[in-house]
């Protein structure tokens, strides 16, 4: 008997596109909410070539309208997403800022990073390892590191082929029985271009 598709959840901001207020020195793809929206180079190629072989869901820590907006121009209609979550989904995490000395510094207590908890997903009848999670940014899988992969960031790079690469490595890992067991930090160095 055939295993689940894994459940393989993207990030938007950085890992699939980047968005700025301020625009770059080439032509934005789309504009949502006064942003200038640059799609990740191969981002379409990528999708075609995971879908397949991952039940796909989107989570980012930004406003929840956003998200829609950003999925409704870089998702094809066709493609099934389990979940599309935005900021109100995710868990507010206090920021400690400790100084040189290493001295708690209370005035910065009331700022937060957004993390996003896995436990939520699990909720929803997901197995915490059949899930992956693609995020630019370490500390909002902080409580499921083991279930993270960290593209670099992008920030508009007409260069940037990190896609190309993550959908060559996902398609080593889409056959895991638990991905939390596999050590993913230095994934990039495990495939070949």
């Amino acid at each position: 008997m055939k295993e689940e598709k894994l459940l393989l959840i993207l990030d938007i901001d950085e890992t699939l596109i980047h968005a700025t207020s301020n625009k770059l020195d080439k032509e934005e793809d789309f504009s949502v909410f006064n942003y200038y929206v640059y799609q990740r180079p191969y981002l379409h190629e990528f999708i075609d070539e995971i879908r397949n072989d991952y039940h796909l869901a989107i989570w980012s820590s930004a406003s929840d309208d956003y998200v829609r907006e950003i999925v409704n121009c870089i998702i094809p209609k066709e493609i099934n997403l389990q979940f599309v979550w935005g900021r109100s989904r995710c868990k507010p995490k206090r920021i400690l800022d400790i100084d040189s000395y290493g001295i708690y510094d209370n005035r910065y207590q009331e700022q937060y990073n957004y993390i996003k908890p896995l436990k939520k997903v699990k909720k929803l009848g997901f197995k915490l390892e059949r899930t992956l999670i693609v995020d630019d940014t370490p500390h909002k899988c902080i409580e499921n590191y083991g279930n993270a992969i960290y593209p670099k960031e992008y920030l508009g790079q007409n260069d940037d082929d990190e896609l190309l690469f993550l959908a060559k490595y996902l398609k080593t890992l889409k056959d895991e029985k638990n991905v939390r067991k596999i050590e993913k930090r230095d994934w990039k160095k495990k495939i070949q271009k």
